[in-house]
């Protein structure tokens, strides 16, 4: 492998580790906690996310992961209203 090819190998890692370590910094920018109620059980989760609405679905499908078993029960808790729901900007 002559010495050009490895110079832009190296150049080409560290330029997809840059980018990575530059994603990751900015996808934590919202924080939310959401606690759901559904067939009498309660459950809260949190979740990060770029926007407070990503996060918000994510802690919410989160939430209703823990609360349903099926298809047809995760989509009627998903539709539930949540029981509290608190989001911040980090």
């Amino acid at each position: 492998m002559s010495k050009g090819t490895r110079i832009l190998i190296a150049v080409s890692l560290l330029a997809v580790l840059g980018y990575i370590v530059y994603s990751s910094m900015a996808l934590d920018q919202y924080s939310c906690e959401v606690c759901m109620e559904f067939r009498g059980r309660t459950d809260c989760r949190k979740a990060v996310g770029a926007t407070e609405a990503e996060a918000l679905r994510t802690a919410l499908d989160t939430a209703c992961a823990q609360l349903s078993s099926g298809m047809t029960d995760t989509i009627a808790c998903s539709r539930t209203p949540p029981k509290s729901v608190a989001c911040e900007k980090r």
